[in-house]
């Protein structure tokens, strides 16, 4: 139960800096940019472990942050793209 409100939390605040980053995402409730941020923080993380495995016995990937962000970005230009055209 802790892990699920530590994601919410970790998530809001990702997909936030994301749409500090990117404008434009402004019109987002709390709900859109949560959902953003956790499913930046997934697509981060497959991208984190494509290019390189965090040690063994780690608790979180060393660019897990930053490639959260970077994956909310990638998530709300898709975002931007299919719901703009």
């Amino acid at each position: 139960m802790v892990h699920l409100i530590w994601s919410i939390i970790v998530g809001f605040f990702i997909g936030l800096i994301a749409r500090a980053i990117l404008p434009g995402a402004d019109h987002m409730g709390f709900l859109m940019t949560t959902g953003v941020g956790i499913a930046g923080s997934l697509i981060g993380g497959l991208i984190g472990n494509a290019i390189k495995q965090p040690p063994p016995g780690a608790k979180f990937h060393a660019a897990g942050f930053l490639m959260s962000i970077v994956g909310a970005i990638v998530l709300l230009l898709i975002l931007r793209y299919a719901f703009h055209m």
